[in-house]
């Protein structure tokens, strides 16, 4: 077997934790629960005011929030291959994390230490049964590239073919049946906390978590997923999708034929290689459309990293392990999504999202169809080509953030992708617009669906129309508007309240003194706690209780001179 001279860029400093060999399942335990109960430590100090010196404002919530978040996605990369994919992960659920947290786990880089060449021959030669000087005419000893779940060498067929190599890193699956057992622990944790568990479904997310990271552990399905793509495009001369020597595969072994390109974001080499950018923008969108409107079948994380183009300007797609697909969308849920976008009618496109996947339902559903209907009054009728995907899904995140719903990961992973592509199309081309190349892929789609009176376009349009001649007349929109409001008050979008101040004082009063009662007696322990250690000759440590003293005795202060003030106020 040759051997050739370094050329990756693999990571080997620092060593972490977790990529020991004598790294046991105690230790692991405690890294994990060390870091989960940190996290939740500092989201309980945060949500109180007291923890801000200089007073809490939205601009300081912000600071603190993204500083916690980069904190997070640190600690993550210190637990290693599953947490790293897990954050990933919830980096496009934002849905459920705020978009400072979301931000900055999708920072988290899926690059860590290199395992020796030693252990990737021993699972190449164990995986395919051959020793590996008969498996390739040479393979390079360094990788060209490590991440959490394996690394890829560069190497040679006895055929004279070009390829490279993804090894597993070993002792992956042990790894995931730890954490991963450790993982829903914390899930069943924050589905049964008052505050955490409302309206989320944390242990579907952590199964959600748990498919796709076997999937991306398994070489074979990622394999299968190649060659699917591959047919999928094999008409398209525009898109090229690395060949599977499956002779050379296996669960933990993945060999594919060696393709390389600039990266589509190293803008500045495109230019250089007289690549027409304006035109490499436009083929990513159209590939990305075309998959998932067409094929139904697409690459669920293409980052920057993950596509490349040739000298000839055509794209190159990598890395297939995380994969969706789309179910066949039948004519009857199609119609009653679109001809209620049209009507800007919010119930009944809750109900066709609901029926075609898009949204799941996880408790009250009147906060989603009030957002539906705030969608629905604001962008509609907007210009399609001034539309973007960032904004649209940035507006539906922060609507969707913190209430008792939450999107499927297909959906959420549609849309990050979307964004992705559009960020990179920009960088590409100012001018470029996802949504004006999106609009004839569209207009296929709805002329593929066809009612018994005309086609779907039409009906659409005549029903636009049937509005702009309701809502151009004001008197006919009168009762319109007062049948509206009898109906929001029937699904509970328009609330009464009817307060009374006396018991409003009351029930303050009462609950002020409650906590007043609480720290009174925490002051107290902590007092008695101190004197002891004192007299025992524990200084710093009486010293440390002696503070937790005085902090309750402040609150008491603080909380009397409310009391003070409710008084007074009636």
């Amino acid at each position: 077997m040759g051997l050739r001279l370094p050329q990756g860029t693999a990571k080997r400093e620092p060593t972490y934790r977790w990529s020991r060999d004598n790294y046991s399942q105690f230790w692991r335990s405690v890294d994990i629960w060390r870091t989960v109960l940190s996290f939740l430590f500092l989201i309980w100090l945060d949500s109180h005011d007291w923890s801000y010196i200089n007073g809490k404002t939205p601009a300081r919530v912000k600071k603190r929030t993204r500083a916690r978040a980069a904190w997070l996605r640190e600690a993550l990369l210190e637990l290693g291959p599953t947490f790293i994919k897990v954050g990933q992960l919830l980096s496009t659920r934002s849905d459920i994390l705020p978009a400072e947290s979301v931000e900055e786990l999708s920072k988290l880089q899926d690059q860590v230490p290199a395992f020796s060449f030693d252990q990737a021959k021993a699972i190449i030669e164990r995986e395919l049964g051959k020793p590996i000087d008969v498996l390739y005419a040479w393979i390079e000893p360094e990788p060209l590239a490590a991440a959490s779940l394996g690394q890829v060498h560069r190497a040679q067929l006895p055929s004279g073919e070009q390829v490279v190599v993804k090894v597993q890193r070993p002792g992956l699956l042990k790894l995931f049946g730890i954490d991963l057992g450790i993982l829903r622990q914390i899930a069943q944790y924050l589905q049964r906390h008052p505050r955490w568990g409302r309206g989320r479904d944390w242990l579907g997310i952590y199964e959600e978590c748990r498919r796709i990271l076997y999937e991306e552990a398994d070489y074979l399905h990622e394999g299968r997923n190649a060659d699917t793509f591959r047919r999928n495009f094999r008409d398209n001369p525009k898109v090229i999708v690395p060949r599977v020597y499956w002779r050379y595969t296996s669960s933990q072994v993945l060999t594919l034929e060696y393709l390389p390109g600039i990266k589509i974001s190293d803008y500045e080499a495109l230019r250089q290689a007289n690549i027409d950018c304006k035109s490499v923008a436009v083929a990513g969108a159209e590939s990305y459309l075309q998959q998932l409107l067409r094929h139904g079948f697409f690459h669920a994380d293409p980052h920057p990293g993950n596509l490349a183009i040739t000298p000839a300007g055509n794209l190159i797609f990598y890395d297939f392990g995380m994969m969706g697909q789309i179910k066949p969308i039948t004519r009857e849920k199609l119609l009653k999504a679109l001809f209620g976008i049209a009507r800007k009618d919010a119930q009944e496109v809750l109900s066709a999202l609901v029926d075609l996947g898009a949204v799941q339902i996880t408790g009250d559903p009147t906060p989603l169809r009030r957002s539906i209907q705030f969608m629905l009054d604001n962008f509609v009728g907007q210009p399609f080509e001034k539309q973007s995907i960032t904004a649209i899904s940035d507006d539906l995140y922060e609507i969707a953030y913190d209430q008792p719903f939450r999107f499927p990961a297909t959906f959420t992973f549609v849309l990050r992708a979307l964004s992705t592509l559009e960020g990179v199309g920009k960088g590409l081309d100012p001018d470029f617009n996802l949504m004006e190349i999106a609009k004839p892929y569209t207009l296929e789609l709805m002329e593929a669906h066809r009612n018994g009176n005309g086609n779907l376009s039409r009906a659409i349009i005549d029903e636009i129309g049937k509005q702009a001649i309701q809502t151009g007349n004001s008197a006919l929109g009168l009762p319109r508007r007062l049948d509206d409001t009898l109906t929001k008050i029937e699904q509970g979008d328009l609330r009464i309240r009817v307060r009374s101040q006396e018991t409003d004082r009351i029930l303050r009063k009462l609950s002020s003194t409650a906590m007043a009662g609480i720290y009174a007696i925490w002051g107290a322990g902590f007092t008695v706690g101190a004197i002891i250690l004192l007299v025992n000759g524990w200084l710093w440590l009486a010293g440390m209780v002696g503070l937790l003293s005085l902090y309750c005795l402040w609150c008491m202060r603080g909380i009397f001179a409310k009391l003070e003030k409710l008084d007074n106020m009636f």
